[in-house]
């Protein structure tokens, strides 16, 4: 069984509005509610390429109540640990020009509810995979992705890491299945700038020697590159009209695994995760995902060495 962490998740409420103006009542156009979290959106892509997964997460509040009830709701299996602060909600305000993002911290957990969770974690009996995805709300430092990590070492589960912690540097040398960063968080933790092809094989096999076993790296409209330690890939990318990359990456990586994860065609795998992460980034949240086979058709893949 393929389960995912989300130990922030939040509801998403995207505002499109005429130009902003201060000090009068600006109306909006239209409002809409997602339920939220970079591990969430991994299950909820996962569930709908037909592959089952369960969300583990920290949830509080008419808020948390209200994510985990439309994640029920839509058939995916959630194992909340509940708290007393109410879940986040992140607005972005769309005026036709511009994005407006206003992201929140997130619930305080406390260290008992911390302990819950890794006893949670410690005691899942069918967990295959585990996917970790999303920044730490207050009240949990990075040293909690070491807890969870040895968990998984001591009970066979494979680790799949999709976080912009400076820790995950260190965490490397748990060895993860998988890890999915993009180029900024290749800049932020590892210190190296992508202008280029050889920026990125030098990116690629560091994170190889470091300890993944196997990289996805996305690059936006500049399509994807894959290592498994012993060839690079690399796919084109379609060519869109950017509304929000909000979920973009954390589709692409549940489509990547819809596939990769079953031993299916690389390259179907590579082209599915490219083409699901441009559709999702021109719409709101996830979308119906209604244009990915089109886009599958215009994408290639080559080996990079």
């Amino acid at each position: 069984m393929i389960y995912t962490l989300t130990t922030n998740p939040a509801i998403d409420l995207n505002i499109k509005s005429q130009e902003i103006q201060p000090s009068i009542v600006n109306r909006t156009e239209s409002t809409q509610i997602f339920p939220n979290g970079k591990g969430i959106n991994v299950s909820l892509v996962l569930k709908h390429y037909g592959v089952t997964s369960k969300a583990l997460g920290f949830f509080g509040g008419f808020t948390g109540k209200y994510i985990v009830e439309a994640l029920s709701n839509a058939g995916l299996e959630v194992e909340p640990i509940w708290l007393n602060e109410t879940t986040r909600i992140n607005t972005f305000i769309n005026d036709g020009v511009n994005e407006f993002k206003f992201v929140n911290k997130g619930s305080f957990v406390h260290e008992e509810r911390q302990e819950k969770m890794l006893t949670l974690i410690r005691e899942l009996k069918d967990c295959t995979y585990l996917i970790i995805s999303g920044s730490l709300p207050p009240g949990i430092d990075e040293s909690y992705y070491d807890e969870i990590l040895k968990i998984c070492n001591e009970h066979s589960i494979e680790i799949i890491l999709d976080i912009s912690a400076q820790r995950l540097k260190k965490l490397l040398s748990y060895k993860p299945l998988l890890i999915k960063p993009n180029d900024e968080e290749i800049k932020e933790i590892f210190g190296i700038e992508i202008n280029n092809e050889s920026d990125v094989k030098q990116a690629l096999f560091e994170l190889k020697q470091l300890g993944a076993r196997n990289v996805l790296l996305t690059l936006g409209e500049k399509g994807l590159y894959f290592f498994n330690g012993s060839t690079i890939y690399f796919c084109t990318a379609p060519k869109i009209k950017l509304f929000s990359s909000a979920c973009a990456g954390d589709s692409a990586l549940g489509s990547f695994l819809s596939e990769w994860l079953f031993g299916h065609s690389l390259e179907n795998a590579l082209k599915k995760a490219s083409a699901t992460g441009a559709n999702v980034a021109e719409v709101e949240g996830i979308g119906s995902l209604e244009k990915v086979s089109e886009y599958m058709k215009e994408l290639k893949v080559r080996e990079v060495i």
